[in-house]
């Protein structure tokens, strides 16, 4: 399989400066004007750079220039007159003929902070804009920045990018998920590993070496675990003590801005271009873009938390605090805050972000990190009708754009099959935590399985929403990968220097006779067979498949079920699996070619049972072993058959047999006029009979078939 992606083949990113150019560039001080309030992005425009900062509060306001990622000195220092660069909440100033590669920050003073306010204004403190499209970190000290009195000049500072970019007639793709196939996936991670063979590992510009691989494998859409500017600091004592990092990003602080680890020049704002370069490949490649993006919380935590920007802007607005006592904040997230989602103008600031990703970076949809807070109004109780979701959904710039909710808070707020607003997708919590119980031989859920595996009508089509409205999963990022889930039932995090306190002790796996790593062939081929099977059953559901990256080649965290902070081999994919384990990848690309030549499994309206228009067959028939005799009452059934009829004639019918007892069972196969069973999928047979391609495919000529123990089996129908 072809994995390599010739870079140069896309408009290349602009480059740094050179001497000559620096020593011919305007030297300070720049001249100024008054600027102007909007948008909340620092924005180049003729001839110079727009600045704004929102902070009603604030009584001083300075921008701080500096030449360089690291100098100890600003250049130019600009005091903002009130009369002349504030409007209402927001202060503006434009400097003129500052050239790229100028970094910048601030300074802003304001009322005291006192248990009545909630204002957290430290003149001491440099803050980075929270409209900074670029950002830097080399400088940056979490632990300074946690102390109040701390004045060095070790802040997050903003950098001026080349805006400029050729799209060359750039498209998004479609905004509805109706036939996606989602792969979830750690930017850096990707190629970070050695045997990645790409030019820069671990960044935007390296992931683009790997598309072929992506869109051999058929996936639609990537999901990008946080690519917005986040804090690898934001780790506890004991993780940081073993040398480790905040690896996942999900501890934002510049919500416009790339992550610069992910660029290979940060200091001079070329992620912003090699962002985009990786966007426009990936749509020249046919496969969308979505974001995972963190809006519940932010890197500075709680009241001993580091002062970045929104602590000493707007403290008071930003997020949520305690009723009795504004120095302290009230966590719904886990994280130590939680953002002030419905306050009018922190709704403002989340609307346009997400929109500056669309319009300006072409993104095509979004993944919202904890979104029930997005439910929660200003006194922190749940809202019927939130503004933030609402506006969200409304917003003429996103109304083309994907919008998945993971809908459900750390504080309790479960919104899977609710989530406020008709267009929202949501994360199928319940499609994961059932199909696991199934797989590991949990009796009593067939009938819960059905539902699930007919796209969950239960929870979406009550409001009207359709099947997907539902992102089907087993496994993602937070918890045990697939190879993990049928290999452990104990997390093993020691590693992350929590004492295995930390990640969920529910995993609902089964390690299939034996705990972890082992040799026994027996163990490792029932390990194999499950791991094909949650495969199936994901790929052959109504709804909207998301896989995690890896899993189609049984990448392994030994069983650390939460590697948020494991920026290393425990982490990163291993490309050398893609030979070890080369049966289990075709295996999983033909079965996701199988689901994408099947409309009936990506349909746009939930099964009912009726009649399909021309074909004289129900859209979906329910099986025991005996033909329209599934086991519902049976409350140790652990097998279920259903046959899905095709949209048209032009659609092969499905039929699929799932049977996740100990025991073989010879099942009935239904007579559909006209067409025979062609066998198409038997996970217990070896590689590479355990899928077949349709051009190999051979007639069923009886009208039974003996289902293998812990297997799945599916049939197409055609004429002979």
């Amino acid at each position: 399989m072809n994995n390599t992606y010739q870079v140069d083949s896309v408009t290349p990113v602009a480059e740094p400066r050179t001497d000559a150019e620096a020593a011919g560039s305007t030297k300070p001080p720049y001249p100024i004007e008054p600027g102007e309030p909007r948008p909340f992005w620092t924005r180049p425009v003729e001839g110079g750079v727009n600045f704004v900062l929102f902070s009603r509060h604030a009584s001083s306001v300075e921008l701080m220039l500096y030449e360089t990622a690291d100098s100890l000195e600003p250049l130019q220092t600009v005091k903002l007159d009130p009369a002349m660069n504030r409007s209402f909440f927001f202060w503006h100033v434009l400097v003129r003929e500052i050239p790229v590669g100028t970094h910048y920050a601030w300074r802003v003073d304001g009322p005291d902070h006192t248990a009545e306010t909630g204002f957290r204004f430290n003149p001491r403190k440099e803050l980075i804009s929270p409209g900074a499209t670029a950002v830097t970190d080399v400088l940056w000290s979490r632990a300074k920045g946690s102390n109040p009195d701390d004045s060095s000049r070790h802040s997050i500072r903003g950098v001026i990018a080349d805006q400029r970019f050729d799209w060359g007639g750039d498209k998004p793709v479609a905004g509805s998920l109706a036939g996606a196939v989602i792969y979830e996936v750690h930017v850096g991670g990707f190629t970070r590993h050695p045997s990645s063979g790409v030019q820069h590992p671990g960044t935007f510009l390296g992931f683009i070496e790997k598309i072929p691989y992506l869109k051999a494998l058929g996936i639609t859409h990537v999901e990008l675990l946080p690519v917005m500017a986040f804090d690898e600091q934001d780790v506890p004592p004991g993780v940081q003590q073993r040398g480790l990092k905040n690896y996942w990003g999900y501890s934002t602080h510049s919500f416009f801005s790339p992550h610069p680890r992910y660029g290979i020049a940060p200091a001079f704002g070329t992620h912003v271009a090699e962002f985009k370069t990786l966007v426009k490949a990936l749509h020249a490649a046919g496969i969308g873009v979505i974001l995972d993006v963190v809006f519940n919380h932010t890197a500075e935590g709680g009241a001993a938390g580091p002062t970045i920007n929104f602590k000493g802007l707007a403290n008071e607005s930003f997020y949520h605090l305690d009723s009795t006592d504004r120095r302290l904040y009230r966590d719904y997230t886990g994280c130590g805050n939680t953002v002030n989602c419905n306050h009018p103008l922190v709704t403002a600031f989340i609307l346009r972000c997400l929109e500056y990703w669309v319009e300006e970076m072409h993104v095509d949809g979004f993944r919202f990190d904890l979104a029930s807070v997005f439910t929660r109004g200003e006194d922190g109780a749940p809202l019927a009708n939130p503004p933030l979701p609402w506006n969200i959904a409304f917003s003429p710039a996103l109304s083309e754009t994907a919008l998945i909710a993971e809908a459900w808070d750390a504080a309790g707020l479960y919104h899977v099959g609710s989530f406020p607003g008709m267009r929202w997708a949501e994360w199928n919590g319940r499609f994961r935590d059932v199909i696991r119980r199934f797989l590991r031989g949990d009796p009593g859920v067939i009938g819960e399985v059905a539902t699930c595996v007919a796209g969950s009508s239960d929870l979406y089509a009550d409001d009207n929403r359709l099947p997907f409205n539902g992102i089907n999963f087993v496994t993602c990022h937070d918890g045990f990968t697939l190879h993990d889930l049928v290999s452990y039932n104990e997390k093993r995090n020691g590693a992350n220097g929590e004492d295995n306190r930390d990640g969920c002790s529910n995993n609902l796996s089964w390690n299939c006779g034996v705990e972890g790593e082992t040799d026994d062939a027996d163990i490792l081929s029932r390990r194999r067979r499950q791991a094909k099977n949650a495969m199936s059953v994901l790929l052959l559901s109504v709804g909207v498949p998301m896989l995690l990256s890896g899993d189609e080649v049984l990448r392994t965290q030994r069983g650390n079920n939460n590697a948020w902070c494991q920026d290393n081999e425990l982490s990163w994919f291993d490309w050398t699996r893609i030979e070890q384990e080369r049966d289990m990848l075709r295996f999983v690309s033909e079965l996701i070619a199988l689901r994408r030549r099947h409309p009936s499994l990506n349909r746009k309206a939930f099964l009912t049972g009726g009649i399909v228009s021309g074909r004289n067959l129900p859209d979906i028939t329910w099986h025991g072993t005996e033909l329209l005799a599934p086991s519902w009452r049976d409350p140790k059934a652990l097998f279920l058959a259903y046959t899905l009829a095709g949209l048209d004639d032009s659609e092969e019918d499905l039929h699929v047999l799932l049977n996740m007892s100990d025991e073989a069972v010879q099942a009935d196969l239904p007579l559909i006029s006209g067409r025979v069973w062609y066998l198409a999928v038997d996970t217990s047979r070896a590689a590479p009979h355990d899928v077949i391609e349709r051009s190999h495919q051979h007639i069923h000529d009886v009208n039974t078939h003996r289902v293998e123990p812990r297997s799945v089996v599916v049939f197409e129908a055609r004429a002979r």
